[in-house]
């Protein structure tokens, strides 16, 4: 049909409306119009139609369509016209059939889609018209990507026993489009394809058919779709092996007893990973058999057999009481007395040990008690109030000699061995789970009523185990352990800081009768109208806990403090974790910070790296990163800095001065040193014993020490008490501490071997005692008259 042309714009006019009147129904798949009598070839037909997409974060999406042969194309979206000026045309024209093109192009936004959300989905259609009518495509559905951060349901841990099926459920967040899931066993991707044993079910569970040892992993389910990708909780799975009985071996020959044994042993299979031990005996004894065992005791040849044996166990019984006797008899000689008229002018001298004499009856000798039994502290580390009370293995025996004549045993951490084995023996507990698995911050000892002494050396962390802490009669095992701020969570409030290193001590719930004294250093700046201080302590729970607000102290309190210039002693009958907090009272509040720069002795490049390190004014700080710049061969290139941080809010900014840029060019915001120093810390041999027990642990001797609190202890109208010796030591402060224990005099000589030990002067404190007006000046000499 022939059209003139002045009749093309109101035949498209036609053609538009007879469109329109039929575009009430929603068609999914390209429709077309043909106007009535046309040219059906000639109806427009697509090239390229849009296509369902999503809008991922804010990223609007492009929507193309190209139709041939065309006079128009638009865009139509959940059924009004988008404007013109939106599309974005281009015409051509067909090379093979002469027709003409045209594409069109429109962008969709995150806000265009929101506006009907909830109501409808959100569709976009393409028509295209020609002489012959007009033809829809496919709507395109656009919609909003997005992945929830939470999963439905995560998978748990679990404890299977070997060969048993596990099932691991995963329901992923909600997400348009649906999240694809995989899972990961240790950080690895899981394949059933190459692993039989394992698939996935539709609702994503892990299925592990028969479990294996290898099976034994921390398992993780991953959502993932074009937006995001998620990780669920970790589930730590465990198998387990059960133990089992091998068979029994052959019995054994008939014994003299007439019996016979046979034994098996708990490997058929060994109990792994928390398995079960065998049930049962792996020991099975019994009677001979008559024809195994012949009693014929009537032949001459027999009797002289037993009368043998009989006459070797009698011989060894004789031997083996002389020998005891022998050595009673040489205990007996090892008594000792002291001798020293001059210790108050010269200083406490190191006492003389001489054998009693059998002419002297005034002798002073310390004999051991025998009444008394040696205890080994067990059980619980952490007593519970509703279990039973701890338990106490009771060995006979006397304790060590008050003096040199007795054996001390002493355990420290130097012998890698013994250490491992007690720091895996305390992590059975527990309250101890979060102890460091290293060797190199702790040490421990075994001590009685003598007391002693604990350092971790180069710390400044040492713990005083005073004579009479410990009852008479026991023996602990006891441990000092420096932790890692970040293994230990301590809960901070407010304008709150550390100060101090975290500290434990233990075992906790043992029987103290004395105060020991746990000294440590701290980077305040003690001033009571700047800082508000408490000391911390972690209960068995885990809970940390105020048990003790410096400056507001009760005399009759379990704790107490000495705080100094840059250490704290405290006071405690109690074992556990400790720490020093403070407070900021007013903008006068400062932490001492440290600042060490160390760098290489070598250059063997252009570039140069110095290495900045701020750490708090303490010995544990210190230590850790002298250790680390061993290792990494550093040298100090300035002297340490210190420098007095407050708590004003904003960060600490380090820069770096006289430069020279035509030689230099600074990259100090290329990378900041991100070490942590405990982690890189080697083994290595340091001075100072961990570990020592009885009077080798003090700087006073025991002798002059008892001297000493039987004649202040006692009240004088004079003054020559223990207040004035306080005085003189500048411990007046404390009176009402020490006058509420049961030997004041006992508490200051304790805060004086725990504040001066190793380098401690005898001398001062002998003037001090000496100086105290005491009408007769040989009450403080232990002389051999007196012995």
């Amino acid at each position: 049909m022939a059209v003139r042309p002045g009749l093309w714009p109101a035949l498209l006019g036609i053609v538009l409306a007879a469109w329109l009147r039929g575009s009430g129904a929603q068609q999914s798949a390209t429709v077309a119009n043909p106007v009535p009598g046309a040219n059906p070839d000639l109806l427009p037909h697509f090239l390229v139609e849009p296509e369902d997409v999503y809008i991922v974060k804010n990223k609007p999406v492009l929507l193309v369509c190209k139709a041939v042969p065309a006079t128009q194309i638009f865009f139509k979206c959940n059924g009004e016209w988008v404007r013109q000026v939106d599309h974005v045309i281009e015409r051509s024209t067909d090379g093979s059939s002469g027709l003409p093109t045209m594409e069109v192009r429109i962008n969709v936004s995150r806000q265009q889609v929101e506006k009907v959300f909830g109501l409808e989905e959100y569709w976009c259609q393409c028509v295209a018209w020609s002489s012959s009518g007009t033809t829809k495509s496919q709507k395109a559905y656009i919609r909003i990507a997005y992945l929830r951060k939470n999963f439905e349901q995560e998978p748990l841990a679990k404890e299977v026993s070997l060969e048993q099926g596990i099932v691991l459920p995963c329901r992923p967040p909600e997400g348009i489009p649906p999240a694809e899931v995989e899972w990961l066993r240790n950080e690895d991707l899981v394949d059933p394809s190459l692993d039989p044993n394992v698939y996935i079910t539709r609702e994503h569970s892990l299925v592990v058919r028969q479990a294996r040892l290898a099976d034994t992993a921390n398992y993780t389910c991953v959502a993932k779709n074009i937006v995001a990708r998620r990780r669920s909780a970790s589930a730590a799975v465990i198998v387990y092996v059960d133990g089992s009985w091998s068979p029994w071996s052959k019995w054994s020959a008939c014994g003299l007893d007439c019996t016979h044994w046979r034994s098996r042993e708990c490997s058929d299979p060994a109990p792994r990973n928390g398995g079960e031990e065998c049930q049962g005996t792996d020991l099975d004894t019994r009677n001979c058999t008559s024809d195994l065992c012949v009693h014929t005791a009537s032949g001459p040849e027999d009797v002289a057999l037993y009368v043998g044996l009989i006459a070797v166990a009698v011989c060894l019984v004789l031997l083996l009481l002389v020998l005891i006797l022998v050595y009673c008899r040489k205990k007996e000689g090892l008594d000792s007395d002291v001798a020293d008229s001059s210790i108050l002018t010269s200083g406490f001298q190191p006492v003389s040990i001489k054998p009693s004499k059998a002419d002297n009856p005034h002798l002073l000798t310390i004999q051991p008690d025998l009444s008394t039994t040696t205890t080994t502290y067990q059980g619980s580390l952490c007593p519970r109030q509703d279990g039973p009370s701890p338990k106490f293995q009771l060995t006979n025996g006397h304790l060590l000699s008050p003096l040199g004549g007795g054996r001390h045993t002493l355990h420290h951490s130097s012998p890698t061995s013994e250490a491992e084995e007690f720091v895996s023996r305390l992590s059975t507990q527990n309250y101890f789970r979060s102890l460091p698995r290293g060797t190199s911050n702790m040490t421990y000892g075994t001590f009685n009523f003598l007391g002693g002494r604990l350092m971790i050396p180069n710390t400044g962390i040492s713990l005083l185990i005073p004579p009479d802490a410990i009852p008479r009669g026991k023996i602990y095992e006891i441990y000092l352990t420096l932790h890692k701020p970040e293994d230990v969570r301590l809960p901070l409030a407010g304008c709150q800081t550390l100060l101090s290193p975290i500290v434990s001590c233990g075992p906790p719930g043992v029987l103290l009768t004395r105060p020991v004294i746990l000294a440590m250093d701290h980077c305040g700046e003690p001033s009571p109208d700047s800082w508000s201080l408490r000391l911390k302590k972690q209960s068995c729970e885990g809970s940390w806990e105020d048990v003790l607000h410096l400056g507001e102290e009760a005399p009759s309190h379990l704790y107490y403090c000495q705080l100094e210039a840059s250490a704290c002693y405290v006071f405690t009958e109690q074992l556990g974790r400790f720490a020093l907090v403070g407070e900021a009272l007013s903008v006068a509040a400062a932490k001492r910070l440290k600042l060490l720069l160390f760098a290489p002795v070598a250059c063997t490049s252009l570039e140069y790296n110095i290495r900045v390190y701020c750490l708090h004014d303490t010995h544990d700080a210190l230590k850790e990163v002298v250790q680390l710049e061993k290792q990494l061969g550093g040298q100090l290139i300035q002297e340490p800095r210190v420098l007095h941080f407050k708590d004003s809010y904003h960060n600490l900014r380090l820069s770096i001065h006289d430069v020279p840029s035509s030689l230099w060019k600074s990259k100090l915001l290329v990378s900041y040193q991100d070490t942590r120093f405990a982690e890189l810390l080697a083994l290595e041999s340091e001075a100072g014993v961990p570990a020592l027990v009885g009077p080798s642990a003090f700087k006073i001797p025991f002798l002059i020490r008892q001297k000493i609190i039987s004649s202040l202890d006692p009240p004088c109208r004079r003054g020559a008490d223990w207040r004035t010796l306080a005085q003189k030591l500048h411990l007046d402060s404390h009176l009402s501490f020490f006058a509420s224990k049961p030997s004041p005099t006992a508490m200051i000589l304790n805060l004086w071997e725990a504040r001066h030990f190793p380098n401690g002067n005898l001398s001062q404190l002998a003037a001090a005692v000496a100086g105290l007006g005491q009408p007769d000046a040989g009450l403080f000499t232990v002389s051999e008259a007196e012995c």
